[in-house]
């Protein structure tokens, strides 16, 4: 399903620079349908009230997805963010969540990408949608 020949290491040492590294968000798996990642509840990604933040849910999502809708672009594309949705289902407070991300839709023009988050014992926190753009690369 991937366009792209990379591994898991690889992808780790680009992708999960800038926000993803202050989250500490990580990837875990790149299946033949899916990529996964994971991404601690602690004081960073947590609210005032001590519960995981829903922007932090939003950005494992949007990163997962993200890299995801990478993945399946050619050497002269580059996908960008059209619109999240999230629901937040279940309240945590501590441990690791993790994110799979599986496409719905890969066209010409746009990809939409289901992500769904879960904690340590495998109980849905959130789930998530992610429509993107595929656009001209600029340096192509």
């Amino acid at each position: 399903m991937w366009k792209k020949e990379i591994s898991l290491e690889q992808l780790n040492q680009f992708a999960t620079t800038g926000l993803a590294q202050c989250l500490n968000i990580q990837l875990t798996q790149l299946n033949a349908d899916s990529l996964c990642a994971s991404m601690p509840v602690k004081e960073c990604t947590r609210q005032p009230f001590g519960l995981l933040h829903g922007g932090a849910s939003a950005a494992l999502a949007e990163t997962v997805a993200s890299i995801g809708a990478y993945l399946m672009l050619e050497e002269d594309q580059e996908a960008v963010g059209l619109e999240l949705n999230i629901n937040h289902l279940r309240a945590q407070r501590e441990g690791t969540v993790h994110a799979c991300a599986r496409p719905v839709h890969v066209g010409r023009r746009t990809q939409v990408w289901d992500i769904d988050i879960r904690n340590q014992d495998d109980k849905r926190v959130a789930v998530a949608r992610l429509t993107v753009s595929v656009i001209q690369a600029e340096n192509h």
